[in-house]
């Protein structure tokens, strides 16, 4: 079983366990972040391997729509600290083996998903080089 704490996150303070933030408003309410906003509660962890495990674990519910159920709020949409800590226990205690496959594949294709950005960023980079490069040749004048 997985340990955990789940807080709501105050700007100005500095964790010093494995931690990853939890988006708490809006329509993405359960996106795993690394980076804290003002709406997010942080999860802490014992060790780095529950960490990572809990933040895929939550990209997985977040994607997967499970937090949408326990949207509140009918202006502003959000997430209370009790249903979010419930749904990530819930599929944590699920099927174990099951779980250790499916975030391991996950963490490959974000993995293949970031690469494939950087590679598409490289690409305007040389696209906008390469017009800049052409606009300054006499060529076009």
């Amino acid at each position: 079983m997985l340990y955990f704490e789940i807080k709501t996150h105050r700007p100005g303070i500095t964790y010093v366990r494995p931690h990853f933030f939890i988006l708490n408003k809006g329509q993405n309410s359960g996106r795993p972040m690394c980076i804290p906003c003002p709406n997010c509660f942080v999860i802490t962890t014992k060790t780095e391997e529950d960490k990572t495990t809990l933040f895929y674990l939550t990209m997985i519910l977040q994607q997967g729509q499970y937090f949408a159920y326990y949207l509140k709020g009918s202006v502003i949409p959000f997430i209370t600290i009790n249903d979010c800590k419930r749904t990530m226990l819930s599929l944590s205690n699920h099927n174990p083996e099951n779980l250790k496959k499916t975030i391991k594949a996950i963490r490959l294709i974000t993995q293949k998903e970031e690469a494939l950005k950087q590679n598409i960023m490289k690409l305007k980079q040389l696209k906008q080089a390469f017009i800049n490069a052409s606009l300054k040749s006499k060529t076009w004048r």
